[in-house]
């Protein structure tokens, strides 16, 4: 009878240690996950962070762009659009030859 008892503490024993160890294993698991959902929410939020609230940043005091550069942007501006309207029609040709 002795042995019995032996036996039942034993395995009662075991199964507490058991269930300690896996409570430890689940709740080490649940922290990580906080703590990668957190580093996640984190990166992301830095990706859709504005890098520059006014643009005032964009420049130094000696950089900034003079006034007829502005003139000199739009023209390009331009000239790249009329290219892009030239490749347009280019492709719209070869599509409609096929």
């Amino acid at each position: 009878m002795a042995r019995q008892q032996d036996s039942a503490s034993g395995t009662l024993a075991t199964l507490v240690s058991g269930a300690v160890l896996g409570a430890a294993g689940f709740g080490w698991w649940l922290l990580s996950e906080a703590d990668r959902r957190r580093r996640l929410r984190n990166q992301r939020s830095m990706l859709y962070a504005p890098r520059m609230q006014d643009g005032s940043e964009a420049f130094s005091a000696g950089d900034r762009p003079e006034p007829d550069s502005d003139s000199h942007l739009e023209a390009r501006v331009e000239q790249l659009n009329s290219a892009i309207a030239d490749v347009r029609r280019q492709l719209e040709d070869l599509g409609s030859r096929q």
